[in-house]
């Protein structure tokens, strides 16, 4: 994708976000992007970032870390883990990001919580819920959550900031909201059980299902083909 095109496809990325929140009343600030770059070079990344885009989320943590290298004169570029998290690859994903989406298990907060280093500040993280309870999808069940959160608010080097979740795929529009609903109001749950907590994120909706998302209160939209095109094939 030349950059003259991923000009055009970011600023309808944008004003497709500005519209959906124009649309569910809310300001447009409420929202913002993050940039999906799995699969795509540094310099794809670095022509995004040319163009004003910070936030970018990244899924194999040795493909992120070889980007991050590349791209290390931007200092204020913004790096989110939004991939399967292991056990092996929670000292990379502490030591080199900013911002963790898909934790699930309070040992893998646990771990992260130990190697983060202390220098780089409190670790944001999104606990990821399995808000259709998918047997073959990750993340904690509704059920779960309250004591999983309670675990992560107890770690310093942590900042619990919200949910994340993928809901099943579905074509209607209210199909779509139901369980953004759904993951919104468990957010609102955990904001009144822990008031003092900065939990003020919900990172819900893709290419497929933004404006559903928005609808219900995302703060973090997370779009790769609608940025980037199509996904590249992993070497």
């Amino acid at each position: 994708m030349k950059a003259l095109v991923l000009s055009e496809s970011l600023a309808a990325a944008r004003a497709r976000l500005a519209e959906a929140l124009r649309a569910a009343g809310r300001p447009v600030a409420g929202a913002r992007l993050l940039a999906v770059s799995k699969t795509k070079p540094a310099g794809l990344i670095r022509e995004a970032w040319q163009l004003g885009q910070r936030d970018f989320g990244e899924n194999y943590v040795q493909e992120a870390l070889d980007k991050q290298a590349e791209l290390a004169d931007l200092d204020d570029i913004v790096w989110h883990f939004i991939g399967p998290l292991q056990s092996n690859k929670t000292r990379a994903v502490a030591e080199h990001f900013a911002w963790v989406h898909s934790l699930d298990r309070e040992k893998l907060a646990q771990r992260l919580n130990d190697q983060r280093p202390a220098g780089l500040g409190p670790l944001d993280v999104c606990l990821q819920v399995n808000i259709s309870e998918e047997p073959s999808k990750s993340g904690v069940l509704l059920a779960e959550l309250p004591a999983l959160a309670e675990a992560v608010l107890a770690m310093p080097a942590l900042r619990l900031r919200g949910l994340m979740a993928i809901p099943a795929p579905a074509e209607d529009r209210e199909a779509q909201r139901a369980p953004f609903a759904r993951l919104r109001e468990a957010l609102a749950a955990l904001q009144e059980r822990f008031p003092d907590a900065p939990l003020d994120t919900l990172s819900m909706g893709m290419t497929a299902d933004l404006e559903a998302a928005v609808l219900e209160g995302a703060t973090l939209v997370r779009l790769g083909t609608a940025i980037f095109g199509e996904r590249a094939a992993r070497q």
